[in-house]
């Protein structure tokens, strides 16, 4: 069991969908949200608000609201966001390491037949 991290207060936003894509995204500097709705392609603009709140309120992103009319809102990584780089970049490159393995393995797994006593799949 983790100790100082309850399952309510867990602070691991990056198994969802769209957070490590938008850190990525942020990664080389601010961007307004027309601006992240491009690279990320299938988002809708609600589920992008959503993730876009969620990660403000972690503190991983910091959303700037300038004066011109209409208002200009940027979007940047915070000083916490900008920590989640390495351990992505980490991640990223086991993930290029192993990728046959992965991809072996599920092969292995979808082609297993289930017996009676195995659970459904």
């Amino acid at each position: 069991m983790f100790t100082g991290c309850s399952h309510t207060t867990s602070p691991f936003r990056l198994g969802g969908k769209w957070t490590a894509k938008i850190i990525r995204c942020l990664e080389d500097g601010p961007r307004r949200f027309s601006e992240l709705e491009v690279p990320l392609g299938t988002i809708t603009p609600k589920v992008l608000t959503e993730t876009l709140r969620s990660m403000e309120r972690d503190g991983l992103i910091t959303r700037a609201v300038g004066g011109a009319m209409p208002p200009r809102v940027d979007y940047e990584l915070s000083a916490l966001g900008r920590t989640l780089l390495a351990p992505m970049a980490a991640c990223c490159a086991w993930a290029a390491e192993h990728l046959p393995e992965l991809r072996d393995a599920r092969e292995a797994y979808e082609g297993a037949p289930v017996s009676d006593g195995a659970a459904a799949r």
